[in-house]
């Protein structure tokens, strides 16, 4: 181990408290990356290419807030921790106790923008790959809020960046938020941008959806190298996490739908108006 480590910000987790009354930097977070994702999107669609409206990504917010909510709790739940959930139910509905899932949130989002394309005739692929490119900004919102909580730190090591935080022993970490920060959050969102700022066609839908699925499922497998394992669950199936397992059906889902948006031209009957 290192003869001395960083040491750990001490950032009180609640921005602002007035009486009963408090925000904290993980509800900022999810409400920043909402708020920024929603206008980058409604930025995004008028570029050439898009038939999804400006007016039209407006409604769409409310059906992927609540995808995120409830499938990010819900995933939470059923994934990580059903036999705790199971004995008390009523506080599966505490999500002000903290407790969310991505991929469960991805899932949540998966069927709201399937409703939405349902209900207003238009391209599930089309919404799909217009959403992806903003869910990074709230992915690098929400590891930076996990950070300053001090929790999701990663495994001990002699790194000269470890360090100690305040709910993982006295041996230094891995700052494993900020890494998943840097790849699911910047490298993601700069990825799918710069393909994103090309004029959209019609033939190519899925693509975005597929590549950030690859690119989040990789970014996070890796991650999960550093990250400390869920106490309750450990280690499964051999030196495998949770947030590996749950990666591997995004990484194949991701990869069919890459290789689909080449193999299948001529697709633009898809794009529904």
């Amino acid at each position: 181990m290192p003869t001395f480590a960083l040491a750990f910000p001490s950032i009180d987790p609640v921005l602002i408290e007035i009486g009963p009354f408090a925000i904290r930097w993980y509800a900022l977070a999810y409400i920043v990356g909402l708020v920024a994702g929603w206008r980058y999107v409604r930025w995004l669609v008028q570029r050439p290419g898009w038939r999804l409206t400006p007016l039209e990504v407006d409604d769409l917010l409310l059906y992927v807030t609540l995808g995120v909510v409830l499938g990010g709790r819900l995933g939470y739940v059923l994934f990580y921790r059903p036999d705790h959930y199971l004995s008390h139910p009523l506080e599966a509905l505490a999500v002000w106790q903290g407790g969310m899932s991505f991929h469960g949130g991805v899932l949540g989002v998966i069927l709201a923008m399937w409703l939405f394309a349902r209900m207003r005739r238009r391209s599930f692929l089309e919404i799909g790959d217009a959403v992806v490119c903003a869910i990074p900004i709230g992915l690098f919102l929400g590891r930076v809020a996990n950070f300053i909580n001090g929790e999701l730190f990663g495994r001990t090591t002699d790194v000269p960046w470890g360090m100690v935080f305040p709910y993982g022993g006295p041996e230094p970490r891995h700052p494993s938020q900020l890494y998943e920060a840097a790849l699911e959050g910047i490298v993601l969102f700069a990825v799918l941008a710069a393909l994103a700022w090309r004029p959209r066609d019609p033939n190519t839908a899925g693509r975005l959806s597929g590549i950030f699925l690859i690119g989040y499922a990789l970014a996070r497998s890796f991650a999960e190298l550093f990250r400390e394992p869920d106490a309750h669950l450990g280690f499964l199936w051999g030196a495998l996490t949770m947030g590996q397992l749950l990666s591997l059906p995004m990484l194949a889902v991701g990869l069919a739908l890459v290789v689909w948006s080449f193999v299948r031209p001529g697709r633009a009957g898809l794009e529904r108006s």
